[in-house]
């Protein structure tokens, strides 16, 4: 039997999708399988599903930042008390960023820079989280730091403007969107006998762990669908 197999669409600006990735990556359950994240731009995702953002929905924003809270108490994921401001923001630079990181350097150092742009934006608020100013000293730091990771976040961000980038982020967004996806997170998971299934949303991650052949751990997962 294959090994199970785990690929998690994220965008920084989503603070769902940022638990999904905090989850995925810290908890022992998931070093059962093999996980890859995928940047997407949320916006282009959301227009062609003809989705709305759920702050545009009437009394739907103040439930899902109570369900943040909640779900975040559960699994212990670090958040600043408060959303960044503004809220939503453009997240098209940084996401952009990240696919000529995913182009050109290993999975841990994508990884490492989508635990960096997360913790930056959602803990410390680190905002507006696009502005150059703002991002690029977090990837330097992810990157190594000193001038090593200065002169390397300079290059990703110069990479994130050529047309190659901007390709791979439409295509990853368009990748998603084939797959079902409608927002974040979006999971998309093979077990071991090469079935895969997807699965949108924070609150079915423990759906994700039965269907991958995982067991479930903590009282966080006994909550979930």
């Amino acid at each position: 039997m294959a090994r199970p197999k785990l690929t998690v669409y994220l965008d920084i600006i989503s603070p769902f999708a940022y638990m999904a990735f905090y989850v995925t990556k810290n908890s022992p359950i998931f070093k059962q399988c093999d996980v890859n994240y995928v940047p997407v731009f949320l916006g282009g995702l959301m227009n062609s599903a003809n989705n709305r953002p759920p702050i545009e929905i009437k009394n739907k924003g103040p439930y899902i930042f109570h369900q943040r809270e909640r779900w975040a108490t559960r699994f212990s994921i670090p958040f600043a008390p408060t959303s960044p401001e503004p809220f939503p923001q453009l997240t098209l630079q940084v996401q952009r960023t990240l696919c000529a990181i995913m182009l050109t350097q290993p999975a841990s150092t994508l990884n490492a820079c989508f635990a960096a742009l997360y913790h930056a934006f959602w803990v410390d608020l680190v905002s507006p989280i696009n502005q150059p100013e703002n991002f690029l000293p977090v990837l330097s730091r992810a990157l190594g730091g000193g001038e090593t990771g200065d002169k390397l976040a300079k290059e990703m961000f110069e990479k994130g403007n050529s047309a190659e980038a901007k390709k791979v982020l439409v295509g990853n967004t368009e990748q998603a969107f084939q797959e079902g996806a409608f927002g974040l997170p979006w999971f998309v998971a093979t077990d071991g006998e090469g079935k895969k299934e997807g699965f949108w949303g924070f609150d079915h991650l423990g759906q994700v762990v039965d269907h991958l052949g995982l067991e479930r751990v903590g009282s966080g997962y006994r909550a979930m669908l």
